[in-house]
């Protein structure tokens, strides 16, 4: 029994996976119509960054409880929108309506396979990128929602209906959200995340298709303001599977329940600094080369190491464009830049090249002792890296170790630089900066499903020319 049916148009399709390019950076799983993260951000124009870690029970069999880390990338803009790993559009015709067009990543499946003895044999379940619609309707009784997400990245080429209610309570620091959820998922969908093909079936596990279904979720989310930036999250949440789900020879029977905690720190907005005339723009052109595979991060950072890989010495060259969201915190000399930007990788003949686009905030401290003399500014930047092409120097390294590769992974960007002004005598320059940085993307130690399981990554060291115009 089918659900319901899609006919795919070609064209349409490739136009959604073109659109896909970046966007699909910042999709996330698909099993409830609310994000646990939709109101983390509330102030027009702000950001924020956190983590989560979440523990579930695994649903196939003999899979344990699996531990994972999904890196926070939070942005409310007036119509752009990203809530932890989902990025998309949004309309408000009124405070009561709300409807998003979004990319967001389906955390299902086991990339792990083979660690599963109950999976041994079968081919990988990737994680797959949903096209999402949502639709939010809020009165003080709850909120009500409906969206539709179908796979636009090739993976399941399912789709999902879920309606989901919820209940907002407050009190002082502490909010929770009580919510219902029912998904109705296609026969394509299930198949492919629970489904056994003819030529993975052994003994004891026969092939079985599950069909169509009904899954019904119980969830609670919970915040407390430690201050009006730190904010502490939790939730918990309970998933009954359709029958016809718990009857595939891999899906262990019963409830599945899940928990995750974490924190989020909110930069505020944008909006009420930029709309002093004053504010700069920063500009950053840089140039840089792939490290060698031995120097590390850590290395680098303690001086340890600074070699280029002269083997195969691919390069990069960019430019990232930011905007202060915070200056002097607290009355320190630290400053809050959220940057974005593009960067070409030429991967010399190695293999095609590629685009890779950076969005990240930037923490910048310059109260050192000298800096009456020498302004100097010691830079962390944390983010997320999207390559439409995965550099050569991770393809190569992680191939190396029979590692998997990733186009989405988490980015880094230390960074040191003084003022090209105070070097040449010139106080027309003061706000132009000259220094040094690495390009680093990482997979946090396979921590994350976000980012494809990937242990590895990549260090462009790299010199750069900064200017506040």
């Amino acid at each position: 029994m089918h659900l319901f049916s899609l006919h795919r148009n070609k064209t349409l399709r490739n136009v959604a996976l073109s659109v896909l390019g970046l966007s699909a950076a910042w999709s996330v799983q698909a099993q409830t119509a609310a994000s646990p993260f939709s109101d983390l951000i509330t102030e027009p124009g702000g950001a924020g960054l956190g983590f989560v870690t979440r523990f579930e029970s695994s649903p196939y069999v003999g899979g344990g409880t699996r531990q994972d880390l999904l890196p926070l990338y939070l942005y409310e803009g007036e119509h752009v929108s990203m809530q932890a790993n989902r990025i998309g559009i949004k309309f408000t015709p009124s405070t009561e309506q709300r409807f998003d067009v979004y990319f967001k990543r389906r955390l299902e499946g086991f990339p792990e396979a083979g660690k599963v003895a109950s999976l041994n044999g079968m081919e990988v379940r990737n994680t797959g990128v949903d096209l999402g619609f949502t639709y939010r309707y809020e009165q003080p009784w709850g909120t009500l929602y409906a969206s539709i997400l179908h796979d636009v990245s090739n993976t399941s080429n399912g789709t999902e209906l879920a309606l989901e209610y919820a209940y907002e309570w407050r009190s002082g620091r502490l909010s929770l959200r009580p919510s219902l959820n029912v998904s109705l998922r296609d026969s394509k969908l299930n198949n492919y995340y629970y489904g056994v093909r003819a030529n993975e079936a052994v003994a004891g596990r026969p092939a079985y298709a599950p069909g169509s279904g009904t899954n019904v979720s119980l969830n609670l989310y919970g915040t407390y303001d430690l201050t009006d930036r730190w904010r502490l999250l939790a939730g918990a949440s309970v998933t009954s599977f359709d029958g016809s789900i718990q009857d595939s020879p891999i899906v262990r029977r019963g409830l599945q329940p899940s928990i995750f905690v974490g924190a989020a720190y909110d930069f505020g907005s944008y909006k009420k600094l930029w709309s002093d005339e004053r504010t700069p723009t920063y500009v950053r052109v840089l140039y840089g080369r792939a490290a060698d595979d031995g120097c590390h991060l850590a290395r680098i950072l303690t001086f340890k190491c600074a070699d280029l890989d002269k083997v195969n010495p691919t390069s990069i060259t960019g430019v990232h464009i930011g905007k202060p969201f915070i200056e002097k915190l607290n009355g320190w000399p630290l400053d809050f830049v959220g940057y974005a930007g593009l960067v070409y990788h030429n991967d010399r003949n190695l293999q095609a090249n590629g685009i890779q686009a950076d969005l990240f905030m930037k923490a910048y401290y310059y109260g050192l002792p000298w800096n009456h003399k020498v302004k100097t500014r010691l830079g962390w930047g944390l983010g997320v890296s999207f390559a439409n092409r995965v550099p050569y120097t991770e393809v190569s390294s992680q191939a190396a170790r029979d590692r998997p590769t990733s186009r989405l992974l988490n980015y880094l960007d230390p960074t040191i630089d003084v003022s090209l002004g105070d070097i040449i005598g010139s106080p027309g320059l003061k706000e132009t900066y000259i220094g040094l940085g690495v390009s680093h993307r990482s997979g946090i130690f396979g921590s994350s499903r976000l980012l494809g399981d990937v242990n590895g990554g990549s260090n462009y060291i790299y010199t750069y020319l900064e200017m506040k115009i």
